[in-house]
């Protein structure tokens, strides 16, 4: 009986013991800075919304959130770095919608250093921020549909259109607008939406595109023309600028994001303390108007509806960059 009882005794000491642990390693998380990876250069979409996160996460954890601007390879180089990170909640990743996108075009070509399906954990879709087509005021085009009539109507001009890397939204975009206008434009990567949109500004480069935060501005001011946007309908701030829906490219509708990602196998505690903490961010009313001053929309979703938009587009984009033979 007094053996049972001392059993009894040290399960139940075991078990508080495992309890404390785990409540300490919940409540302790973090105890040092954490990075925050931003795949592109600094001053794109991707970066100010990182920025803005980041500044209330450090103030509402207690620890510094400092961003990381990992450019280059579109976006591919800094995922490489969280996904080999260790999984302990101090490297983390602001990401966009080109991530399922370069992520499918670098493993169809078998050069990815990353499992996009396995090395990465889902933490919150921040926030949705549209796409949009813009163009050079030189371009004598006033929409997409033009540009396409323009391109079949005079095929000695030689147009090129910028992306910010292999695999970007933009390179699948450009090659979706090929495909289907039966017309010829060089691509041209770069590593992230500012040198994109530098070129574009000087006129070295006629068409590009990106999220529509890196390049609201200008547009507004005339130094670049909106041809369209992905957006399932027109965007409140710019009612003048159609869909590439209404312009006859459906199949090149697709809606813009902002997301944290962790590496795999990041403890649920910790992936859960994040979507909190980022959710929280986003939600402040501040950031709130900040965002909607950019043209994006505050979301802070679940993990798991982060997960079903990542893993949708995936599907969706492998097809056609698969028949694209984008390498």
């Amino acid at each position: 009986m007094r053996k049972t009882v001392k059993a009894l005794l040290g399960v139940a000491v075991s078990a508080s013991c495992l309890l404390m642990g785990t409540t300490a390693h919940a409540q302790a998380y973090p105890t040092k800075p954490i990075r925050m990876i931003v795949p592109f250069p600094a001053g794109g979409t991707t970066d100010i919304v990182a920025r803005l996160v980041a500044q209330r996460m450090t103030e509402s954890m207690g620890q510094p959130v400092l961003v990381e601007n990992r450019g280059g390879a579109g976006g591919a180089i800094g995922a490489d770095v969280v996904a080999k990170a260790p999984a302990d909640g101090y490297t983390i990743m602001m990401h966009n919608l080109t991530f399922p996108l370069s992520s499918v075009a670098q493993t169809l070509s078998k050069r990815s250093p990353f499992n996009p399906d396995t090395d990465f954990a889902g933490v919150s879709i921040a926030v949705y921020v549209p796409f949009v087509w813009t163009a050079h005021p030189s371009v004598p085009a006033k929409d997409l549909r033009e540009l396409g009539n323009l391109l079949r109507g005079n095929p000695s001009l030689q147009y090129n259109y910028g992306s910010t890397g292999p695999g970007s939204t933009m390179h699948v975009q450009g090659e979706g607008f090929k495909r289907e206008t039966k017309v010829q434009m060089e691509h041209v990567a770069f590593k992230g939406a500012a040198p994109l949109k530098q070129e574009l500004l000087a006129g070295r480069l006629q068409v590009g595109g990106d999220q529509l935060s890196s390049s609201l501005a200008e547009i507004k001011a005339g130094t670049l023309k909106a041809l369209a946007t992905t957006a399932s309908k027109r965007i409140p701030g710019l009612p003048d600028v159609p869909t590439v829906r209404e312009l006859g490219f459906a199949n090149l509708e697709l809606e813009g994001w902002n997301g944290v990602f962790a590496p795999a196998k990041t403890p649920k505690d910790v992936l859960d303390r994040l979507n909190r903490e980022v959710v929280a961010a986003v939600k402040h009313p501040e950031v709130q108007k900040r965002l909607a001053d950019m043209g994006a929309e505050a979301v802070g979703s679940t993990a798991a509806e982060q997960d079903a938009i990542y893993r949708r587009q995936m599907d969706q984009f492998r097809s056609i960059i698969r028949d694209m033979k984008i390498d």
